[in-house]
């Protein structure tokens, strides 16, 4: 997607269906669809959250990046594109990669959209309040989807101003990771004194920005504050707990249980493209992903899995497949997608707390994992040990969301895990169609 499109944030959500967005976007704002009042802003609003839930980001290809470079997912389709994946053989030219970086941008492109707007709008029914929301609801999903880009391919272009014409945004070179990663926490920090602390798992809030702080000052080896900002939310008991048993948060239809900070909501008209992908024929999907033999071994381990085992199901005779059933739901594509469940601010405070050597809590933290999914708790008694069991307890607790991959480059250990030898394959090439684009974008090395 070259980065000079104009999106028309009207447009996004009066056509019901996410399927507009293959559609080529306008080149030229129309401005009597753009945002103009109250009502515009909120619909604008809405599309933003439709561009993060979309099939390129993390309504399908951006987790999938994760957990099929994350060595536990096989893939068993016709696609080119995920078996380059699984493979370890990504080109620039890969549909997934390029796809999900067009999401992300798209994403961005919404948010600076709003940004700039808002603010100026003059509409009574448009409240100082409402104002500050929404904009602080833009900032942390801008925040949230520079973070997904430099995790997935380092220093990228910043582009923090809304697009109307060609010359807008292009001509813009990469920053470093460490510059994208700061422009991620001053989006995180200006969003936060604009948004209410209250309590909604379909919207940004100021408790999500403290979740989304969490796992920045993880991945920026900030312990203590990572420790700080999960510890606000798992305090936070009222709201948020682990759910028992494991399946609980999405077993039997549920939806918006205490488990999840924040979760995308689907519908007939905005589906959830997974089920396609994991479910098989009989269930009306292709299940082109499959959990490999290693991890239906671990889910199923009384010892290991324990009641996450209900992640994963067996067809019947005589093909007995394994598949994938965290996206199950009837009418197909109604599946909420997870980015971010109270499971994981645990484990991100025990492992802040075994970094910082408080050893006794970060157990704790991880036995209360253990506890949820039924298998015997954990006797780590040194740092090293607890994050091992730590990085171990992540491959069962989050197989089918966007984590393993993504953690293994973190925390050094790809190369130990999945025996990746060359470290320019820690981050996905850009796609070849961008630099085309827009020449003062650079390939990543080894690409």
């Amino acid at each position: 997607m070259k980065k000079y499109i104009i999106l028309v944030p009207f447009l996004w959500i009066l056509t019901g269906c996410k399927y507009f967005l293959d559609v080529q976007p306008q080149l030229q704002v129309d401005e009597s669809l753009a945002i103009t009042n109250a009502n515009s802003a909120e619909v604008a609003l809405n599309g933003l959250y439709n561009r993060l839930g979309s099939d390129g980001y993390y309504g399908s290809n951006f987790p999938a990046l994760s957990y099929l470079s994350g060595g536990d997912i096989q893939w068993t389709g016709s696609q080119g594109a995920p078996q380059e994946i699984t493979a370890r053989k990504v080109t620039a030219d890969n549909g997934y990669v390029g796809s999900a970086w067009q999401s992300i941008y798209r994403t961005i492109l919404a948010a600076n959209y709003l940004l700039e707007t808002v603010p100026n709008l003059n509409d009574p029914l448009l409240t100082a309040t409402r104002k500050s929301q929404i904009q602080g609801e833009a900032l942390a999903i801008r925040a949230l989807s520079y973070f997904d880009l430099v995790r997935g391919w380092g220093g990228i272009q910043l582009v923090l101003q809304a697009t109307k014409k060609p010359s807008d945004n292009t001509g813009i070179p990469r920053s470093t990771a460490d510059a994208t990663y700061a422009q991620v926490l001053k989006d995180l920090t200006d969003a936060e004194p604009l948004l209410t602390e209250t309590t909604n798992r379909n919207r940004v809030t100021r408790k999500t920005v403290w979740a989304l702080r969490a796992r920045y000052h993880l991945y920026r080896k900030e312990w203590a504050q990572a420790e700080t900002y999960a510890t606000k939310l798992i305090d936070d008991a009222a709201s948020y707990k682990l759910v028992k048993p494991y399946s609980a948060f999405f077993a039997n239809n549920a939806v918006n249980t205490n488990e999840s900070v924040l979760e995308i909501a689907y519908s007939n008209s905005f589906k959830n493209g997974h089920f396609n992908w994991w479910l098989p024929p009989a269930l009306s999907g292709r299940r082109e992903w499959a959990p490999n033999a290693q991890l239906v071994t671990l889910l199923n381990d009384a010892n290991v899995g324990g009641n996450r085992k209900e992640l994963i199901a067996q067809t019947a005779p005589p093909g007995n497949l394994w598949y994938g059933k965290l996206y199950y739901r009837t009418p197909t594509g109604t599946d909420p997608a997870y980015l971010i469940r109270i499971a994981e601010l645990y484990l991100i405070r025990s492992e802040a707390r075994a970094q910082q050597s408080k050893l006794a809590t970060a157990l704790a933290d991880l036995n209360a994992i253990r506890d949820r999914a039924g298998v015997p708790l954990s006797t780590a008694s040194t740092a090293a040990d607890l994050l091992l069991a730590i990085e171990k307890e992540r491959q069962v607790e989050f197989p089918f969301e966007a984590d393993r991959w993504f953690n293994l480059v973190r925390t050094g250990r790809a190369t130990a895990v999945l025996g990746i030898s060359d470290a320019n394959k820690f981050v996905f090439p850009i796609p070849n169609s961008e630099i085309l684009a827009d020449k003062a974008l650079t390939q990543n090395a080894g690409y």
